[in-house]
């Protein structure tokens, strides 16, 4: 079973568009969702959780019709969006009493082990948070209601490199048993390196490739080479930089041949955002 299957989502506003998004995640493992700011990951994640209303496009959580099931379905799943912005003079046992209601399958021990793993104090006030913290706080509340799917937008955001690292051993963790999986949206593409099965790139409103991990990195090639080198395949390039040693660029696999002597290499998810972020060529 699909845990989560997205097809043909569109949202049009004035100054930007979400056209014909698919992409299937499937059950027990970890999606990465990359792209640059202003790509379509939050409003693609929004959409999912009907926190917006989408144009046309159907989406399916666990097999089941998200417009048509939406209560039911989200008991089965874990959102967080960053840090925790709200109710910022209350105590964090007071906002956890109030949204622990919403949950049938609320796991007070569950939720009490991420408190100690995270090494968070219930008295403390949101305000008094930082924001690394707050963003454990949404964490453990996202884990702690028996959700079959995580929808985390920017979860390690503001965490430092050792918090970073414990909650991406969490996460491949809850994956293990394969009954949870988790799309996981960040900037931090060295995250997704460590712990991700599948990657999905948006880029301007529409995918651009979703596949397993390397398989999405094999699909494209690193070039490096001389100006001489550069005019051969200039025009088959995704983007490129020149510099006072020749050349470096991206391009996708099936549009280089290995027998034109220029060094290639597969790139990194880091090194496929930032080349395609680059409209036009790029001189340096």
């Amino acid at each position: 079973m699909l845990a989560l299957d997205i097809r043909n989502l569109n949202k049009k506003y004035p100054n930007f568009e979400l056209k014909d998004v698919s992409f299937q995640l499937e059950k027990g493992y970890i999606m990465g969702f990359i792209g640059a700011n202003g790509a379509g990951k939050t409003t693609t994640i929004k959409s999912i959780m009907r926190m917006i209303q989408t144009d046309s496009g159907e989406i399916r959580v666990l097999g089941k019709n998200m417009a048509e099931h939406e209560i039911e379905l989200k008991q089965e799943i874990g959102c967080a969006f960053g840090g925790i912005d709200f109710y910022n003079r209350n105590k964090i046992k007071t906002l956890t009493d109030v949204i622990k209601r919403f949950y049938k399958n609320w796991d007070e021990a569950a939720y009490s082990g991420f408190l100690r793993r995270f090494k968070l104090d219930e008295n403390k006030k949101i305000i008094e948070l930082s924001t690394g913290m707050k963003v454990k706080y949404s964490l453990a509340l996202a884990l702690s209601h028996g959700a079959k799917l995580l929808i985390l937008d920017e979860p390690t955001s503001g965490l430092d490199p050792v918090a970073r690292d414990d909650l991406l051993d969490l996460f491949q963790q809850l994956v293990s048993g394969g009954e949870i999986s988790i799309l996981f949206s960040t900037h931090i593409t060295t995250d997704l390196e460590k712990c991700a099965d599948y990657i999905t790139f948006i880029a301007d409103g529409q995918i651009v490739n979703s596949a397993e991990k390397e398989e999405f990195k094999e699909s494209y090639l690193l070039l490096n080479g001389s100006e001489n080198e550069l005019s051969r395949v200039k025009d088959r390039m995704i983007s490129y930089k020149v510099n006072s040693f020749g050349f470096t660029g991206l391009i996708r696999s099936q549009d280089f041949d290995p027998s034109s002597g220029i060094k290639a290499a597969t790139p990194s998810l880091e090194e496929i955002m930032i080349y395609f972020a680059k409209k036009e060529p790029a001189y340096v």
